[in-house]
């Protein structure tokens, strides 16, 4: 279709007295018709344009002058995708191919294109179609474009797409560092050419944040910073760093008014940040940053932060639409912070918690030599619900204890700081393990009774099950005889492993799981070798959902098996070879090498029961004390024996027995046959006796008793002297 084929443009405005006739389907004339179809076609507020077969200009419209910010003249002749360098087509391919769709097959394609207008700083959406135009008779004769400005939508769409985008991008982990980051990144990828998040530094250390004062300084710390440049050389402040803005600082009027704002720098803007920070100012003009927008951080009603963007290579400056986009990143990123400060601050309340209820240390004693592992099934919350302890006893004794609360988290934690709580107190008692399990399952079914009392069963948990439930085991080992007595509330069996390399899990009846109430539980004991291991550990140790029940205690067994390894090194090879690679449950481990009090720390004289054995006990006494270098222990010592000797003589039953233990303190014991429990009493001024034991308490460091199978013992301990 060549261009004289093709009416004229009739000018604006104008009308002629006589057109040429054009052939209608009728085979008429209509002048005036094809006048207002001229006029029609330039008038119509949408872009349009005519194009030959090969794809060159022949007409436009008014609307199409104006979009492309070009006279009609300067369009002729240009070929489809010539008319101006700006022009983006999208998904279209060649030229030629574009055509050849249109003119040789008739389709219509439809397209976006980006084209920025003159006089404006960004770029307009167009959504073109082209089609062909026809001939009465059918006959492709030229192609057509028509366009809409698609600008908003296309905004519109960009802003959902990058919302999108910050809600997969921004909060990936509950780190306040991390998600600043990842809130300056994705700024800079996508309207900033800077980017700073400046932080409260209460929000970042997971405490509560405190109000922006309305006149003064608060303390910042510079948790993330982007540019497009490598390296942020923009930045004056270090990561991490610790900084103020002063109230009427552009960023200081952001935050007291909590809203955001846009600034174009000029060299009034310059000289406002001089005032507050100079070297800001000095890198503002040398990096020719022309526009800044500042947005606060806030959620929940709490200012934490704000977001700091600059443009130096993007000409445009910030506008509207980035102020809004802005403010919708920063709202978004504000909640991820505020979780994840959330997060910090409860996880430090747990991990304080769980350091408060866990031992830090073995207290240093002669009968055993400790090392433990604990690991919570879910690390990043850094608590659970299992426990082990250490415990030292009278006479030289330890007790061993390590126990499994059901549940994760904080709740079981909680629950298993107040088992722990009541281990320690039943064991000061120095009550035998079974009966120690029993009431501690007496507690563990009051617990569960007040739980309920409280807040009622949980709806749909079956009638009977207690809302707290835990396994314990609990051990005793004494080092004068190297015997050790164990119960277990439904807990995996110890494993003692001897010098000798031997790894056995000792056959101790195990009683039910504590919170069943009214089962009994059973003591068992065993001679334990000097230099034995004793491993007590929790199920999440050796159980694991894709492994045989069995094979991590072989694995255990196995690695217990070196008996010249420190009790370090072995914890440290358990976990390594026993440890599931995917743990459901908490895990502890408590390994305690025995040790053996021998005659030189232990003197032992069975007394008869008679009043004139009382001084010839006191002399055995201070006969050892001097062959042990203790002669200035001698007197408490010998008035210690004196009174305890005799209370056995005049309350208690043959037989009675002495025995001094010399360890981290010096221990003085009397053992006799009778079952009635000691107490202090309060004698008068002309009683003749009662003050024994009330100048043993006030003599020593502490005293107490403990019933046996055959009696009791009343026992007290005082420092050793110092050297």
């Amino acid at each position: 279709m060549d261009s004289e084929d093709v009416p004229a443009v009739v000018p604006a405005g104008t009308v002629p007295e006589q057109a040429d006739a054009v052939p209608d389907h009728a085979g008429g004339a209509a002048p005036l018709t094809a006048v207002l179809k001229q006029w029609a076609l330039d008038q119509i507020p949408l872009p349009m344009a005519l194009f030959d077969h090969r794809a060159c200009a022949i007409a436009v419209n008014a609307a199409m002058e104006r979009a492309m910010g070009r006279p009609e003249r300067d369009l002729l002749g240009l070929r489809l995708g010539e008319s101006g360098p700006d022009l983006l087509l999208q998904g279209l391919g060649p030229v030629d191919e574009v055509v050849a769709r249109v003119l040789r097959d008739g389709a219509s394609v439809p397209y976006e294109a980006y084209l920025r207008v003159p006089g404006e700083s960004r770029e307009h959406a167009w959504l073109l179609n082209l089609y062909p135009v026809k001939d009465a008779d059918g006959r492709i004769r030229a192609m057509s474009v028509a366009g809409v400005d698609t600008t908003e939508q296309y905004r519109a769409r960009r802003r959902l797409g990058l919302l999108n985008e910050v809600g997969l991008r921004i909060g990936t982990t509950l780190d306040v560092g991390r998600t600043a980051d990842e809130l300056a990144q994705v700024s800079t990828e996508h309207f900033a050419d800077f980017a700073i998040v400046d932080l409260l530094d209460a929000a970042v250390r997971g405490e509560e944040a405190d109000p922006v004062p309305p006149g003064g300084e608060t303390v910042f710390r510079r948790a993330a910073q982007r540019s497009v440049l490598e390296g942020c050389p923009e930045s004056v402040i270090p990561l991490g760093e610790l900084h103020t803005y002063t109230a009427h600082s552009p960023p200081g009027r952001a935050l007291g008014s909590g809203q955001a704002a846009r600034y174009t720098v000029d060299d009034a803007h310059v000289r406002w940040w001089a005032a507050d920070a100079p070297e800001r100012a000095h890198s503002m003009t040398r990096h020719g940053v022309h526009s800044k927008l500042l947005v606060p951080l806030t959620a929940r009603g709490v200012t934490l932060g704000l977001l700091i963007l600059a443009r130096h290579r993007t000409p445009e400056p910030f506008g509207e639409d980035d102020q809004f986009l802005a403010e919708e990143l920063a709202s978004r990123a504000a909640l991820c912070v505020d979780n994840a400060r959330r997060y910090t601050r409860e996880r430090a309340n747990a991990l304080a918690l769980q350091h408060s209820l866990l031992p830090h240390r073995a207290p240093r004693q002669a009968a055993v030599e400790a090392a433990s592992r604990y690991l919570p099934a879910h690390s990043r919350a850094g608590v659970g619900g299992d426990w082990f302890d250490v415990i030292p006893l009278s006479g030289a004794r330890v007790a061993l204890v390590v126990g499994d609360v059901v549940g994760h988290g904080l709740q079981a934690s909680a629950t298993m700081g107040r088992l722990r709580t009541a281990v320690r107190t039943l064991a000061d008692v120095d009550l035998a393990p079974d009966e120690l399990l029993t009431q501690l399952d007496d507690l563990v079914l009051r617990l569960d009774r007040e739980e309920q009392a409280a807040g009622g069963a949980p709806s749909g948990r079956n009638e009977g099950a207690g809302e707290f439930g835990a396994t314990c085991l609990y051990a005793v080992y004494d080092p004068v005889t190297r015997r050790c007595g164990v119960a277990r509330a439904g807990h995996p069996p110890p494993a003692l492993a001897t010098p000798d390399g031997r790894v056995e899990f000792l056959d101790i009846p195990v009683g039910p799981p504590l919170g069943l109430g009214g089962l009994p539980f059973e003591v068992t004991e065993f001679d334990v070798p000097e230099g034995s291991v004793l491993a007590l550990y929790t199920d999440g140790l050796v159980e694991a959902p894709d492994r045989d029940p069995n094979a991590g205690y072989e694995l255990m067994r196995a690695a217990l098996a070196d008996p010249d390894a420190t009790l370090e090194d072995t914890c440290d090879r358990v976990l390594r070879a026993v440890l599931p690679g995917r743990r459901a449950d908490d895990m502890a481990l408590l390994l305690a090498r025995t040790r053996g009090l021998d005659a030189e720390h232990v003197a032992t004289w069975e007394l008869p029961s008679d009043p004139a054995i009382v001084s010839r006990a006191r002399a055995l006494a201070g006969d050892r004390l001097a062959d042990w270098g203790l002669e200035e222990a001698a007197f408490v010592t010998e008035m210690v024996v004196s009174e305890l000797v005799t209370n056995a003589l005049r309350y208690g039953s043959p037989p009675i027995r002495l025995r001094l233990i010399r360890d981290e303190t010096l221990i003085c014991e009397v053992s006799d046959a009778g079952s009635a429990a000691p107490h202090l009493r309060r004698a008068r001024v002309y009683d003749e006796g009662g003050r024994g034991l009330l100048i043993v308490a006030q003599l020593t460091e502490r005293w107490g008793s403990r019933h046996t199978g055959a009696g009791k013992t009343i026992w007290a301990e005082q420092a050793l002297p110092r050297e």
